[in-house]
């Protein structure tokens, strides 16, 4: 396959309801070379379909980020999105990480595990002392990141729920035009700047004030790159997790010899959390085009200088050439090197404390609610970037 083919399958697969991976994918990874697709928007892209390619892509240089912001990038929506670190190469990209990787080592992250593990089992007790049925997402999944990412940052505990708003509409797929993507971004950077000017006037020990220090006494950020910075933590932090905790317990409550044999042994939860990133397609689609700054070669493909590749990371994940039982969800897998937070110098900086999140979370459930059900018709999430229930439900 070469990229003379003018032939463009229409984009993307898989429905907003449920998780599903759709079943084009599979046909995608068992056909030669790449796909050409075309997205609601912007110039056609290769899609990656399979783990061998798609960790090439995301782990090659070669690729770059960078270039999308002066392209027609693949995209949902007709507006175009400020792109921030994720739209950045190295050396800038590298400079702005370095700042905020400190933050999210293992060993910091760890010390965070009592503090989730008691937000996780207050939040239960209080849907205990509310009553049945409870909303997972509502009650639980969106409290528990939101909370640590705000503390983190320094977010006073009343102006958290704003986030939501902003956040919805930061990763929404909705026909927005620039000017009303701007618009929200604008609102969400005045926010910030307040925000940044307030602990400037009163230093706190959290990662906000870390990253003033860095703009103002070591002069590595902008101001607009600070606020930026924030923001991208604050909507990254807290969104793919809050949507991960019902997206577990809905693919667990599916297979219930599963979830009763992590009941049994809470031990496996740090695996059955990475088998499930692995088993679940949370991208509505791929996102966040690469472009070749030269002729690459592609497995059985020559992707040629500026044309974009989109990476499919949940279908690379089922790749049967690189997971046995690619589609069956196992806890026992010795090896496990998933896609689930990216890879290369885009690879999630969040990962450590989304991966102790989601353990805590879950392990707080199966404890102390044995008797997890669903309690009513699940609310999807519908145009936007990651699936989830918006409601769910439940019972014990």
């Amino acid at each position: 396959m070469t990229t003379t083919d003018t032939e463009f399958v229409a984009y993307p697969f898989n429905e907003d309801a449920g998780l599903e991976l759709n079943e084009a994918y599979a046909a995608a990874r068992a056909t030669e070379g790449m796909l050409r697709v075309r997205l609601p928007h912007g110039e056609p892209a290769w899609l990656a379909t399979r783990y061998a390619d798609a960790r090439f892509v995301l782990g090659d240089r070669r690729f770059s980020r960078a270039m999308a912001v002066e392209r027609d990038e693949p995209r949902m929506a007709p507006g175009r999105r400020p792109g921030g670190i994720l739209s950045m190469d190295p050396p800038d990209h590298t400079r702005l990480r370095t700042l905020v990787a400190k933050a999210f080592t293992m060993r910091r992250v760890e010390l965070l595990r009592p503090r989730v593990a008691e937000l996780a089992s207050g939040l239960i007790q209080d849907m205990k002392a509310k009553g049945q049925p409870a909303d997972l997402v509502e009650d639980y999944a969106l409290p528990i990141p939101v909370a640590v990412i705000c503390e983190l940052l320094g977010v006073p505990v009343e102006d958290r729920p704003k986030f939501r708003v902003w956040s919805d509409a930061a990763l929404s797929t909705s026909p927005l035009t620039t000017e009303e993507m701007m618009a929200n971004q604008d609102e969400l950077r005045a926010y910030m700047h307040v925000l940044v000017e307030q602990h400037r006037a009163e230093p706190q020990d959290d990662l906000m004030t870390a990253l003033i220090e860095a703009r103002d006494v070591r002069d590595r950020l902008s101001e607009l790159e600070l606020v930026d910075m924030c923001i991208g933590i604050l909507i990254a932090g807290h969104e793919t997790t809050a949507s991960q905790i019902p997206n577990f317990v809905y693919a667990l409550l599916e297979q219930p010899d599963q979830l009763a044999r992590l009941r049994a042994d809470l031990d496996l939860i740090p695996a059955a959390v990475e088998e499930l990133l692995r088993f679940i397609p949370l991208g509505a689609g791929a996102g966040f085009a690469r472009y070749a700054t030269e002729d690459i070669q592609v497995g059985d493909v020559l992707v040629k200088e500026g044309e974009p590749v989109m990476v499919a990371i949940g279908a690379a994940n089922r790749d049967a050439l690189q997971f046995t039982s690619a589609d069956t969800l196992e806890f026992g897998r010795e090896s496990n090197p998933h896609l689930g937070f990216g890879h290369g110098v885009h690879h999630c900086l969040g990962a450590p404390l989304a991966r102790l999140e989601l353990q805590e979370a879950l392990r707080a459930l199966l404890r102390d609610l044995p008797g997890l059900h669903l309690d009513g018709d699940i609310v999807w999430k519908t145009q936007m970037l990651v699936r989830g229930p918006r409601s769910m439900p439940i019972g014990w």
